[in-house]
């Protein structure tokens, strides 16, 4: 059955409270370092997390903590290096002169200073970085500031589709900004993690499995209203 629902900033809410009481409520605990958190989300770009993490670990592996040692590295080496990540021909140039700027700007490989700034600084500053995409800013913004900022991956962006909060063909951009729009910052953080929990294990792509949903009262796509009305 359906749950009556006024506006889509109480729609937005109760989702919150649903995938809540359904999953807990995570609780931030911040990145080791936020230059490896970037480095490792660039990596992560058109790939999996296994891949993804592979080829950070195997960046460690071959200069370790260096950021210095990777910067002045033949791009071949570096190449080498990332490689399950797919794209490498892109991605290590990009890592290089991401590297390069951060250096010339702050004097060492180091962001924390965007602690302090608002999540707009933070983001047009990051976004200024080679390579580094809405995306790319706003996990790190989010996973080592808890800032507020919304970042939107694939589970996100479908799961908002479908339930409703945007339309079928809403960007992640667009998305994000709605997401940021309907909830105070504080939980960001916490619906970021449990959305994706709940695109893994239960609003799966192909076949999502709807008679488990604890949020089928205010689906779209379960009720076929909306967009979804006569999509089965």
């Amino acid at each position: 059955m359906a749950m009556a629902v006024e506006t889509l900033q109480e729609k937005a809410h109760i989702i919150f409270d649903t995938l809540v009481e359904h999953y807990g409520e995570p609780v931030f605990q911040g990145c080791d370092d936020p230059v490896d958190e970037l480095i490792a989300t660039i990596l992560s770009a058109n790939t999996n997390d296994a891949n993804s993490g592979r080829a950070f670990e195997q960046l460690k592996a071959r200069f370790g903590d260096d950021w210095d040692a990777v910067r002045t590295a033949p791009l071949d080496a570096i190449k080498e290096a990332i490689r399950p990540a797919g794209m490498y021909n892109q991605k290590a140039p990009a890592i290089v002169a991401t590297l390069e700027r951060i250096k010339a700007d702050r004097g060492a490989y180091d962001l924390n200073h965007l602690a302090q700034a608002s999540a707009d600084e933070a983001l047009a500053y990051l976004t200024s970085l080679p390579g580094v995409g809405h995306k790319t800013a706003s996990i790190v913004i989010l996973f080592c500031f808890n800032g507020a900022a919304f970042p939107v991956d694939t589970h996100i962006q479908r799961i908002s589709q479908r339930i409703g909060i945007n339309s079928r063909r809403a960007s992640a951009e667009k998305i994000k900004r709605t997401w940021e729009s309907l909830l105070p910052p504080s939980m960001f953080f916490p619906l970021h993690i449990n959305l994706i929990r709940h695109g893994r294990r239960i609003c799966q792509a192909l076949v999502p499995r709807c008679d488990q949903c604890p949020l089928q009262s205010i689906c779209d796509y379960y009720q076929q209203s909306g967009e979804w009305s006569g999509q089965g």
